[in-house]
């Protein structure tokens, strides 16, 4: 298996954010007039985005929450799991990985408006997989609250919320 620095370099990947390393590997050329989307989003978005995403397993992707779907694809290293507090305040796991048949799951999707983030599920140094949104990712779609914000509104969840958030 490479290691995760192997892959950084290959990739050309950044910084996120949330943590771990990213970049953008497609964007729609053609747009959704924001006329035709909910009323969510704040402008025109492109049909769908996709990303290349790296999570080292000495971080975590901090909980966050989209505007739009997202779907996850596996590709190498460890598996990931993704952690959901959903619309409806509960809380639930989803095992991105290669081994189907211990419950891992080779794509998932993340509705809009989920709160979510992610942790390395195994042993191994780091997670790659990729994610598409649609419509298409926009940093206006992005949002991130605080540790202390999440903790009052879902104290049920503050061990989880503490460990993925900063």
């Amino acid at each position: 298996m490479k290691d995760a620095q192997y892959w950084i370099d290959r990739l050309g990947l950044r910084r996120h954010p949330e943590g771990g390393y990213h970049r953008e590997t497609y964007r729609s050329s053609e747009q959704i007039a924001r006329e035709h989307l909910p009323r969510r989003f704040s402008g025109d978005r492109a049909f769908s985005t996709a990303i290349l995403f790296l999570l080292p397993a000495n971080e975590v992707s901090a909980f966050h929450r989209l505007k739009q779907d997202e779907v996850w694809h596996f590709y190498d290293g460890s598996a990931l799991t993704i952690h959901v507090i959903d619309p409806r305040n509960e809380y639930r796991t989803i095992e991105l990985g290669r081994d189907i048949e211990h419950g891992e799951t080779l794509q998932a999707v993340v509705e809009a408006g989920c709160l979510f983030g992610a942790s390395i599920g195994g042993e191994g140094p780091y997670a790659l997989v990729g994610c598409t949104a649609a419509p298409g990712f926009d940093f206006e779609d992005f949002e991130m609250p605080a540790r202390e914000e999440l903790i009052a509104r879902f104290p049920q969840h503050r061990n989880i919320i503490e460990r993925l958030t900063r």
